[in-house]
């Protein structure tokens, strides 16, 4: 009689632990299933989306986790600096088999100010900006840079939280008091003291971005730019690839593989991006900031790719050969918010798939999103329409 082993002879990476445990900790162990791997996560929240695919340590259980795990990533950019460092040291030191992505990577995702400054000193557009520590700063900001423009905590924030947009002097002062408290780490903008960051405004056609991973080998994959409408400072639709934008895809996919070799990235990563016009009037991209992790402007790639930015992240980080990142078939993504739609009227609509996050409703929470493929691409947008009827919240889509 012969007992099988449950993992293949050469599988040193059975485990890996995941920082976060949101929706896309979920998604990511959904995707690590099929390939032989388990997951654990490090998150405060015992019923987070991805207790359902595996066991959840406090942070007062770091520890525990650490041993629970043989290779480590993460699913939030706001996660602690010092917790990616430890586990990269121990991995260095051959205790653990690797921390994806690096530390360097979270610490310019962190800060807008150190991030705008690397894609500028790597070549990378982006709008003009300004360090504000003082209310002075920010007059002396809206000078230089002119009104309207966007005042933003260069750390923490995100779904639009954080952010003032100027425009008239008038605001310089209701600006200041609404996002100054972050200068010295007050209130509960941020708890580590950092200037802000003034962002002259431009006129931009639309945004997009671009999803890449990149693996140990520092071989990369990259999809097709996205095109993205936000409601209230949050994600409401992404289309998939976006419509009328071959001619920017080699400027898109030269800026991420850019800043992933060097920052010596190894995952998923997300790149934002404004379509504006330069002085000759031609099409542009400006950079606005990365998301070093798998993306909700990536969520399409589940059905929408041949393989999802989810498997191409977790295949790096356990070190297989990355996936084909082509589109199966134009796509749609729509987030749902605050509210959970009739799931039958919903799937009435051909060519849509539900994916539920298991979150408790609560307003502007994201809780779901719906991918949409219809068999006809030209059928994309009356799918799209008999979807927003069957949404409670309708972010907007409904125009």
């Amino acid at each position: 009689m012969t007992t099988a082993n449950a993992y293949p002879a050469n599988q040193t990476i059975r485990t890996i632990g995941i920082l976060g445990g949101g929706q896309l900790g979920m998604m990511l162990a959904e995707a690590a299933l099929p390939l032989g791997y388990r997951c654990v996560f490090l998150e405060d929240a015992p019923h987070c989306p991805a207790s359902l695919y595996g066991q959840v340590f406090t942070s007062e259980q770091l520890d525990d986790f650490v041993a629970a795990a043989d290779v480590f990533t993460l699913e939030f950019e706001n996660t602690p600096a010092k917790t990616v460092a430890w586990l990269k040291q121990l991995s260095d030191e051959g205790t653990k088999q690797g921390m994806y992505p690096p530390p360097q990577a979270l610490e310019v995702a962190q800060d807008r100010l150190s991030e705008k400054s690397l894609f500028n000193e790597l070549g990378i557009q982006t709008v003009p900006f300004k360090s504000v520590s003082s209310e002075q700063e920010l007059q002396a900001a809206a000078q230089e840079l002119g009104l309207p423009l966007v005042l933003k905590t260069s750390r923490g924030g995100y779904d639009g939280k954080g952010q003032f947009v100027l425009k008239t002097e008038a605001d310089i002062n209701e600006a200041w008091q609404a996002l100054g408290e972050a200068v010295t780490g007050k209130g509960n903008l941020t708890p580590t003291p950092a200037p802000l960051i003034a962002e002259g405004f431009i006129n931009f056609s639309r945004e997009v971005s671009i999803i890449a991973t990149r693996a140990q080998d520092g071989s990369m994959r990259t999809y097709d730019l996205v095109e993205n409408h936000h409601h209230n400072g949050i994600l409401a639709k992404s289309q998939a690839p976006a419509v009328g934008t071959s001619h920017l895809l080699p400027a898109a996919k030269s800026a991420i593989e850019t800043l992933m070799s060097h920052l010596d990235y190894v995952g998923t990563m997300a790149l934002e991006l404004f379509v504006s016009k330069d002085a000759a009037g031609k099409d542009t991209i400006l950079a606005n900031e990365i998301a070093p992790r798998v993306h909700n402007s990536g969520h399409w790639s589940i059905e929408g790719a041949v393989t999802s930015q989810f498997e191409n992240h977790i295949r790096a980080v356990v070190g297989l050969p990355l996936g084909d990142t082509d589109n199966v078939y134009p796509s749609m993504m729509i987030n749902v918010l605050g509210q959970y739609p009739n799931i039958e009227e919903v799937l009435k609509i051909d060519g849509a798939h539900y994916h539920t996050y298991h979150k408790e409703e609560r307003d502007d929470r994201k809780i779901a999103h719906i991918t949409l493929m219809p068999n006809d691409v030209a059928a994309l947008e009356q799918a799209l329409a008999a979807l927003v009827r069957a949404l409670p919240n309708k972010m907007g889509l409904e125009s």
